[in-house]
């Protein structure tokens, strides 16, 4: 697996990934808000974090994670190939890399709270709105030492 930043060229690709993970993960999300969030994946979250992809043997983004100010901003990996090692992957680079200590994780997803816990993150705090003000909970969680 090469983890590698990707380029202008990949968006499409990202937010493909993107949709069909979010539709795999997040089961608390209607149409209408995965249709607002592909526009502000699109237009806004993607170009506030830095990116990094990981990419199988043949060039194919299996995965990708954001990162902005010691943060895991975003991770989503290609449902067909969750359980393989990409997210944590990923997440050790970030880690090792660039010293990534906190991630949010929606509540209603308690897969991926799971994961984080499993790779060594505590929760620290909850919030009962996500950072767009909407109903979805966020659970607040920190790398422990």
């Amino acid at each position: 697996m090469l983890i590698a930043k990707p380029g202008l060229a990949d968006r499409s690709r990202l937010i493909r990934l993107w949709e069909s993970s979010v539709r795999a993960t997040h089961g608390f999300l209607d149409e209408g808000d995965i249709a607002r969030l592909r526009v502000m994946i699109h237009d806004r979250y993607l170009d506030a974090v830095v990116l990094y992809c990981a990419e199988d043997e043949n060039g194919n983004i299996t995965g990708f994670i954001g990162i902005a100010e010691g943060r895991i901003e975003m991770l989503f990996v290609d449902p067909q190939r969750m359980g393989q090692g990409i997210g944590r992957a990923l997440v050790e680079y970030a880690i090792s890399r660039h010293n990534i200590t906190d991630v949010d994780v929606n509540e209603q997803n308690p897969d991926a709270a799971g994961f984080y816990r499993y790779l060594g993150f505590v929760d620290f705090a909850r919030s009962e709105n996500d950072g767009e003000g909407n109903p979805f909970p966020i659970l607040h969680m920190r790398l422990g030492r």
